[in-house]
């Protein structure tokens, strides 16, 4: 990919203000979104595995791109393979014009009954280098993707009684202690984070949710490093959001082949054909002297991993 020029920073600069929430300086950011200072956050430092020490984790390697708060009829997934989103077709549009953008999108699907997403986008300004954390990341598979991506929770303002639950600052491995599903396009890769699966994480979000209106929480998304040529931990990037109101949430809207309506439309005709399918078939095993036989459907069963957070002492 290409590194990002004056022309690029347009099209980023409209997408930072782009979405429902306003685009913020850090430190007085209420009813809006931010990026906080990397300080803020505490990361592996070079010796950590003999140390144990950790340092200010600086700079981060992507360059903040956006942020959504949205709602929708069904729980939202893969934003970034709908065509008509508004980050997706920004994509396009520079890919159209000569750029090779790559973006990191990070979807925290809130467990409610109005089904919230708070979505972190982020961009690289740099080729991804071949070998790295990140490459192996984006172009790994799943295990090593669940084992390694980690989330950093600070609570910068709130009740007493959500920095009790969730502490001054949470740190854990996603794949572990949710549900995550990936998906890899050829300028992206998007992280769905399903907290409703783990019974722990939903408690303590459907609690921070209730006070939602009050909290700042600063979210940093890191590769965790585990061996000494991969340390110090550097990482991806982090947004701040202060004082969301649920009322502010721009509506979604689903791609046409998973808009309810379409379903209920289509609905008689599958059943007519259904109904006539079966009609034939009888028939046809009637004349041939067959006995009819009938076919089941497997059902998939619904999976789901309750875990507990995976904590970095």
């Amino acid at each position: 990919m290409a590194s990002l020029d004056s022309e690029a920073d347009a099209w980023i600069n409209e997408l930072k203000s782009g979405g429902s929430v306003t685009l913020l300086d850090p430190e007085n950011c209420p009813y809006g979104w931010a990026t906080p200072p990397g300080d803020k956050f505490m990361v592996r430092g070079p010796d950590y595995l003999q140390s144990k020490e950790k340092i200010p984790a600086g700079e981060f390697l992507l360059k903040p791109l956006g942020f959504d708060w949205i709602k929708g009829p069904k729980k939202i997934c893969e934003v970034l393979n709908h065509p008509h989103h508004r980050v997706t077709k920004a994509i396009n549009k520079a890919v159209s014009s000569g750029s090779n953008p790559f973006v990191w999108a990070f979807n925290l699907q809130l467990p409610s009954k109005d089904n919230y997403s708070a979505i972190a986008y982020f961009i690289a300004t740099e080729p991804i280098q071949d070998g790295s954390l990140m490459d192996i990341f984006v172009n790994g598979d799943d295990t090593f993707r669940n084992s390694r991506l980690k989330l950093i929770a600070n609570i910068v303002k709130g009740p007493w009684i959500v920095k009790t639950a969730v502490g001054d600052q949470a740190i854990c491995i996603l794949g572990r202690a949710v549900s995550c599903k990936y998906f890899r396009g050829p300028n992206f890769i998007e992280v769905d984070v399903d907290i409703g699966v783990s019974v722990v994480a939903n408690a303590i979000v459907h609690l921070a949710f209730g006070y939602i209106r009050t909290l700042t929480v600063d979210l940093a998304f890191l590769i965790e490093s585990q061996t000494v040529s991969e340390l110090p931990e550097r990482i991806l990037g982090a947004v701040r959001f202060s004082e969301l109101n649920p009322d502010s949430a721009s509506l979604y809207e689903l791609p046409s082949d998973e808009n309810p309506s379409n379903l209920q439309s289509s609905l008689p005709s599958r059943l007519w054909r259904s109904i006539g399918q079966g009609f034939s078939q009888l028939l046809y095993h009637g004349n041939q002297d067959l006995p009819v036989s009938s076919s089941e459907n497997s059902n998939g069963s619904l999976h789901s991993t309750n875990g507990e957070a995976i904590v970095d002492k």
